[in-house]
């Protein structure tokens, strides 16, 4: 019997994707947890458009970390850090600091979960970071750390 499944089933396949599977297995397991849906005419038709409609977003959101990525070249966000003697600093510069001066400073939104720290900022200077903003797209963000 083949359906389409609406959930991953382990050892099955993934969501979308239409399989052969035992009659006595679709009809006691699959369908009546609702894991998959016979595939009708009319399911295909919803799947294929559900396939069209996920493509569709995935271009629009790798198109937009890409903008942001490209954006990200031109810009140096200032942070600004309490030192102490010898010009190091209390503590360290972390992301959440940097994406808070990037959105207060550019008006561009990068949660501090895709900032890429390699080691702690702990001293005065210019940095780079890498950002990694999804779909294998990564840009390179500069820092520069100022005394406060």
């Amino acid at each position: 019997m083949k359906v389409i499944l609406q959930q991953d089933v382990k050892g099955q396949g993934k969501k979308g994707q239409m399989i052969e599977a035992s009659d006595g297995y679709a009809r006691n397991f699959l369908l009546p947890r609702k894991l998959a849906v016979l595939a009708t005419p009319e399911n295909l038709n919803t799947m294929k458009l559900q396939e069209k409609a996920r493509r569709a977003q995935e271009a629009a959101e790798r198109a937009e970390a890409e903008a942001i990525a490209k954006k990200l070249k031109d810009i140096t966000v200032q942070v600004k850090a309490k030192a102490g003697n010898g010009g190091r600093l209390f503590g360290s510069v972390t992301s959440k600091e940097i994406s808070d001066a990037l959105k207060e400073q550019f008006d561009v939104v990068i949660p501090k979960t895709k900032i890429v720290q390699d080691e702690p900022i702990k001293a005065f200077g210019g940095y780079e970071l890498k950002c990694k903003l999804g779909y294998e797209v990564v840009g390179t963000l500069k820092v520069m750390v100022t005394e406060l």
